[in-house]
């Protein structure tokens, strides 16, 4: 846990009440955790949390309370500390049994920190001295990413490391040099790592064609990509984002005739079992199990949002001016412009097709039809992703 986090961590327990109930922690090992600490836990710690860290950590419940309880304790430790040592303070982060350890430059600081119940470690480095390093870093002109892939504050080593890319050593050297830190704190490593931006691939969302245009993207599909209208785009045309970010390439279109097509997306985003149902909520995608006619279906696009109705005729033939398609399911839900492609969901969240058009607007009227999902996951050889 980095000086950050923990400070990040102890404001907003401070702000719950919850650090004034917590213990310091013992030096030599992590301290025992009291009933008051383990409710204060429960009480703020969303249950979702608790049965993340159960899962990713591999502990019980009970553990995964008490490891919270301990690291809130740190948390508040840690940000006293840090005020009272000033220039002395050289970092604060827990060992992984759960101690806090808390670098100091003198002898007097260490003094204060095991009274504080806490562990010291002499460095050379304070924080502010290797802070202003980082600062110097980032004013300084970036890299390649192909070269150099991060660099940040490495409390545990007091240094500032450099994260470089197989063979990109030389470029992390004259990036230092170039800043004018003082190499003697700086580390570089060799690492594979190649971090790229993540976005999430939600049905409903937009999406913007190199050919012009908006749509909507149905469904998350395996391998990565979406399901989403023929009429939208045709083999390889380029896509990008709802916020413009390269995205991925028609791999398959069909239209006239049907109204279905396959984007593959690049490593930048994510399939995710959700629809867009407003703009901070998403509907689970459980499966495709194809609903009956008069069954209640609602729909998600990029122009109108989130609408209902029902399913009142399937195989439909809609002769459309750029031509004819065949199997189409009507539906009473109304969609707009920029809607086609998006997502129609019926009960319990299973996935029933895409947008292909219809008539009326969201004002008056409305009748649109759908491209039905199970026909076109078979016939690209793709997997619903289902939550």
């Amino acid at each position: 846990m980095d000086r950050h986090t923990v400070r990040r961590l102890a404001a907003v327990l401070l702000s719950a009440g919850i650090i004034a109930a917590l213990a310091p922690m013992s030096g030599a090992s992590a301290a025992p955790v009291n009933a008051e600490q383990r409710a204060a836990v429960i009480e703020a710690a969303p249950s979702e949390m608790l049965e993340a860290l159960q899962r990713d950590f591999g502990i019980t419940r009970s553990e995964a309370v008490d490891r919270l309880a301990r690291e809130h304790a740190a948390a508040g430790t840690a940000q006293r500390l840090e005020q009272r040592l000033g220039s002395s303070f050289g970092g604060a982060w827990l060992t992984d049994d759960q101690r806090l350890v808390v670098g100091v430059t003198d002898a007097a600081a260490a003094a204060q920190v095991r009274a504080a119940g806490a562990v010291p470690e002499m460095v050379s480095h304070n924080s502010a001295q290797l802070e202003s390093a980082m600062s110097t870093l980032d004013r300084t002109d970036a890299p390649s990413a192909n070269a150099v892939s991060s660099w940040y504050v490495d409390e545990r080593t007091n240094t500032v490391v450099v994260q470089a890319r197989p063979s990109g050593e030389d470029a992390a050297a004259d990036f230092v040099a170039a800043s004018g830190v003082d190499p003697a704190m700086v580390r570089i490593d060799v690492s594979t790592e190649n971090p790229t931006t993540m976005y999430n691939l939600i049905g409903g969302d937009a999406y913007y064609m190199s050919s012009g245009g908006r749509c909507s993207i149905g469904f998350s599909v395996l391998p990565r990509g979406y399901v989403t209208a023929g009429h939208c785009g045709t083999v390889g045309t380029t896509t990008r984002g709802y916020n413009h970010v390269s995205q991925g390439t028609f791999q398959r279109s069909d239209f006239p005739g049907a109204d279905a097509a396959y984007v593959a997306t690049n490593t930048s985003w994510t399939v995710r079992p959700w629809v867009r149902y407003s703009s901070t909520q998403v509907y689970l995608v459980s499966g495709s199990q194809e609903a009956a006619i008069g069954a209640a279906v609602c729909r998600s696009g990029s122009t109108t949002g989130w609408h209902c109705g029902s399913i009142t005729h399937k195989n439909q033939t809609v002769n459309y001016p750029q031509g004819t398609v065949y199997g189409l399911t009507r539906t009473t839900a109304c969609a707009e412009p920029g809607d086609s492609g998006g997502s129609f969901v019926a009960a319990n969240g299973q996935a029933q097709g895409v947008t292909s058009g219809g008539s009326g607007d969201c004002t008056w009227g409305g009748v649109t039809y759908f491209q039905p999902l199970n026909p076109m996951l078979s016939a690209y050889g793709l997997t619903l992703v289902t939550g």
